[in-house]
Formats: structure tokens, sequence, C-alpha cells
């Protein structure tokens, strides 16, 4: 995978979390440009995880450094050092931010605002600020273009909105070259155990039960996470300055459909499954308008779902060891969309 900024030092936020280490495996990778150097930057919380960047760190283009967005030494230090970074450091979990908010505002607001400021002190070639479909809201038919007011429901939805409208003002007010992606959910390998796949099919192969919420109709547009790196890819190297691209999978799917799909793929049947209390301002409905980014860059899902989501299953299936630490008694799980 190689774009037209080859031989880029990137500095990747996040870069230990389920989409960031994807993205730093995937630019590493056998079809990632030679040239390219990676720095990771995670404060690695409860979904950040070492061995999610494994597969590179013998690469000598890749390194890591522990800490804080919200950290303007490390930061800016950090910063002077790199030609690009693409941002995915974020707390992320709906139902922890309407259980404590000020986390969420916190990392996704005061620390992006920390990056960008320090790509403007030193001149920055390239800023990629990862978001999510999430700040448009809720959407009964049809699907949202980029120019759609956002409208968020949730404290995360919220502190990420807010994020991405800081974000854009720096590129109109200091001229940075700042493009903004909203992606669909995500779905695929090393994905934290309390988004809703991970959480279900954790469950289900240790012969647990899996909580399902309100009537099950909730409807979200499932990409995967090799989708999302590339559509990423393509905005970096070849999306407009202060532009905004929708990523979508394309494939929309009620959580009850979900649920029905993860229970087949793990052998099992609905008495498995517990209908609960439905969450707190729960959207019934995401969808992207993803015409922008194929116009402009040729952007298209490629991974069939159902193959993908036989992947996934069989991902957690075979590596127990990675996830079983994340859903001991010890390590707090929560409810997912």
């Amino acid at each position: 995978m190689t774009t037209s900024t080859s031989g880029s030092r990137i500095l990747v936020t996040g870069g230990a979390g389920f989409i960031g280490s994807h993205y730093v495996r995937t630019l590493l990778g056998p079809d990632g440009d030679p040239g390219t150097s990676v720095t990771v930057l995670d404060k690695l919380t409860y979904a950040g995880n070492p061995a999610n960047v494994d597969p590179v760190r013998a690469d000598p283009r890749f390194s890591f450094v522990h800490g804080d967005i919200c950290d303007a030494v490390l930061v800016d230090a950090l910063v002077a050092e790199h030609d690009q970074i693409v941002h995915f450091a974020a707390e992320s979990h709906v139902d922890r931010s309407i259980h404590e908010a000020s986390d969420f505002i916190r990392t996704n607001v005061s620390g992006t605002q920390t990056l960008l400021n320090a790509a403007v002190r030193h001149g920055l070639e390239t800023f990629v600020h990862v978001s999510t479909d999430e700040v448009y809201g809720s959407i009964e038919s049809g699907s949202w273009p980029e120019t759609h007011p956002l409208g968020p429901n949730s404290p995360y939805a919220a502190a990420k909105a807010a994020s991405d409208l800081v974000a854009l003002a720096f590129h109109r007010t200091h001229g940075l070259d700042l493009r903004v992606t909203r992606c669909s959910n995500n779905y695929g390998p090393y994905q934290f155990p309390e988004k809703i796949i991970p959480l279900f099919v954790t469950r289900l192969l240790d012969g647990g039960r899996v909580p399902l919420y309100g009537d099950g109709g909730n409807v979200r547009d499932w990409l995967h996470v090799d989708d999302h790196v590339r559509g990423i890819e393509l905005v970096r190297g070849r999306g407009r300055p202060g532009e905004v691209y929708n990523i979508g999978g394309g494939t929309e799917l009620a959580n009850r459909e979900l649920t029905g799909l993860l229970l087949e793929a793990c052998g099992t049947d609905w008495s498995r499954v517990d209908f609960v209390e439905d969450r707190k301002g729960h959207d019934r409905r995401y969808s992207v308008d993803c015409t922008k980014i194929t116009e402009e860059l040729g952007y298209r899902p490629r991974k069939d779902f159902a193959e993908g989501l036989a992947e996934t299953v069989a991902w957690y299936r075979a590596n127990r060891p990675w996830w079983e630490p994340a859903t001991t008694p010890t390590r707090t799980l929560v409810l997912t969309p």
C-alpha cells in the first residue's frame, strides 16, 4: 500500500489499539512503503495492548512511545521529529462515556488540541484526524453526507464531534493540512472484547450468555478494519486539506440480525441471549454516504461481510491467550451498542 506521501515519518497516536495497530501493521507490512517510518504514541489504557504491535516490533522503521496525548511536552518533542500525524487515540466506548464522561472530554478534546498545537508550531505536513459516524446522531432513512449537521447524542459522540470541529478550525485558522475521516462500525481481529462482535464471540466461545439491548432493532453499518485502513491511507495520500471523508462498509444490519449470525458462527442458538434494558439515548440507526471518497479517491469496501465475520470469529477462536486476560473478573466489561 503506497501513497504519494512515501518516505514519511508518521506519528500514529493510539497505535496499540484495535484500529490504530491494524493501520501500523499495514503500513509496515509487505505492501507498505519501505521508506516510511512509524512511531506509535499510546497511553496503554485498558483497550491498548502492546501485543497488538508485536508483529512489527522488530522492524527498524518502528518505534513505540508509552505516553499520553495530553502531555504537551512529550507531544511537542515527538511532533518535532515527524512529518505527519494519523490520530486514532480516543476514549471510544459509548457505555463508559454514559457512566463517566470526564476522560472522554480530556482525551478526545484536550488531547486532540494538544496535538494540533504542536502540529502548527512545527509546520507538520499532514494531520489525519480519525473520527466516527456517531457524530451525526441518528438517521431514520437515507445516509449522511459529510455536509450533514452534527447532532451527537452520547457523551462519547459529543466529545468526538467537538474534536472534529476543533481540528477543522485549526485548518481554517492556521492553514494546517488537516483531513478528517468518519467511519462506520469497525470489526476484525484484535478488537477489545467490549464491542458487540468480540464481546459476543468471546462469551459464546466460553459457553456464556450475551446481552442484547432493547428489541435488537438498532441498525449499524459494518466496516472491516482492512477497508477502514485502506480508506484512511487514501485520505492521507490523496485527500484534500480541510475536507471530511466518510468511510463505510456497505453492510447494514440490525443488532438482532448480527446476533443471529454470531450465534450461528459460534454453533449455538437464541437460548444464550438475554434481552436487557436499552441503553440511555441509544441511537437507532447509523448510515454514512460514501459518495465523496468513492468519486474523489476511488474507495470501495472490498471485504465481503460474511467472509470477514467468519475470519474474525476464527481469529478469536484461535487466539484465546490474547483475549482471555481481558475477560477476567478484574477487567470491567461494559455492554455495547
